[in-house]
């Protein structure tokens, strides 16, 4: 893995256009910092935005290194899929919708009159 820092956004957002196919994880609306994992030629690259620290971009030596970085990026952002984590089940969600319209809550588009 090679990393080198990247002063501006706009140089991170020109090489993610360049890409063919990337994948986000992390958001700056809501955290510190986002990567973006893209792969250009034969070069495979996460660009990471940041807000609190250095900008970089970091090139991987080949596809089972990027796909592990991506993997534990994920993890650490908490986005790991329904099947990748332990603690959902299915049971958790069943008939959650059948109980929020079954309640007694009534929403309407007129205001109220005080």
């Amino acid at each position: 893995m090679e990393e080198i820092e990247v002063m501006s956004w706009l140089t991170l957002d020109a090489i993610s256009n360049a890409a063919k196919s990337s994948e986000t994880v992390g958001d700056l609306q809501v955290g510190h910092c986002k990567s973006v994992f893209c792969k250009i030629e034969e070069d495979y690259l996460e660009l990471c935005y940041s807000d609190t620290t250095s900008n970089y971009l970091r090139r991987y030596e080949d596809k089972d290194e990027f796909e592990a970085a991506l993997a534990q990026r994920k993890e650490e952002e908490g986005e790991m899929s329904y099947e990748e984590n332990p603690g959902y089940k299915d049971e958790d969600f069943a008939g959650k919708d059948e109980e929020d319209e079954e309640g007694d809550l009534e929403i309407s588009d007129e205001p109220e009159n005080s």
